[in-house]
């Protein structure tokens, strides 16, 4: 029973690497998708407001963008870089 054990931990540790990889080249098909997305959007000049974001929106409108990008990540869960990009946007529009 103990060596079915290991032989299940040393497949899943050496699949691990592979899972990973397809991870990442899902997360770049997606990442390249979503910049296609928001270049069509800016395109045809249309605005799309994410639930829960006013307050991001006046912190823009306040010039607080830090706190703004703050604010956003706890709200979206995004990383810094796509946060920052995304008060960016809100500060143009």
């Amino acid at each position: 029973m103990e060596t079915a054990a290991y032989i299940v931990i040393v497949v899943l540790v050496l699949q691990y690497p592979l899972l990973e990889s397809r991870i990442q080249k899902i997360q770049r098909r997606a990442d390249r998708i979503e910049r296609k997305l928001d270049l069509i959007l800016g395109h045809l000049d249309i605005q799309v407001a994410e639930p829960g974001l006013e307050r991001v929106v006046a912190l823009v409108r306040e010039g607080r963008k830090i706190e703004a990008i703050k604010v956003y990540r706890q709200l979206t869960d995004a990383d810094l870089k796509e946060a920052k990009e995304a008060v960016e946007r809100m500060d143009v529009a």
